[in-house]
């Protein structure tokens, strides 16, 4: 009897344990959270996605404050320079719009900004369980999230969705 309860638990801990597939599109609650342009305009993930329809989209969460993000500049530049039909969008977790804003200037980076004024706790960071900076993220022309992980620049994934 002990022998079968012990096969029944290491049967379902296996099965419970399955890797569970990345998602495709974003959550209502992710796609409703909210994000500041560099003018300061409150806007939706859903809105800020919508402006770039049509086109496929990098995505790179990134602070200033984090050494991994600044230290792979050079090589996302380089993929700008490689694809520069995508649209480059880069949201900041930052602890204040100033220190984002400033980093922007202070390592020109180009692409379209956003400021995550929710920081790591809100919907949009809960969706995508973000523990680590950078992340990458790439969505396709038809809006579905064709890379949902990446944490350094140069994973060859990202040029493999971006081809």
């Amino acid at each position: 009897m002990k022998q079968l309860i012990t096969l029944v638990l290491v049967s379902v801990f296996f099965i419970s344990c399955e890797a569970q597939p990345e998602p495709s599109e974003f959550s209502e609650a992710a796609l409703n959270d909210t994000f500041l342009n560099l003018e300061g305009d409150t806007m939706t993930l859903e809105s800020i996605l919508e402006q770039y329809k049509d086109k496929t989209i990098l995505i790179d969460v990134w602070a200033t404050w984090c050494r991994d993000c600044i230290v792979g500049l050079p090589d996302l530049k380089a993929i700008q320079s490689e694809h520069p039909d995508v649209v480059y969008l880069f949201l900041s977790m930052d602890k204040t719009q100033e220190s984002w804003k400033n980093g922007i200037e202070k390592y020109n980076i180009t692409g379209e900004h956003y400021f995550m004024p929710s920081g790591w706790d809100g919907p949009f960071t809960e969706f995508v369980d973000l523990d680590w900076i950078p992340r990458y993220m790439i969505i396709d022309k038809e809006g579905k999230i064709k890379l949902f992980r990446a944490i350094k620049v140069n994973d060859p994934k990202i040029k493999k969705h971006l081809n």
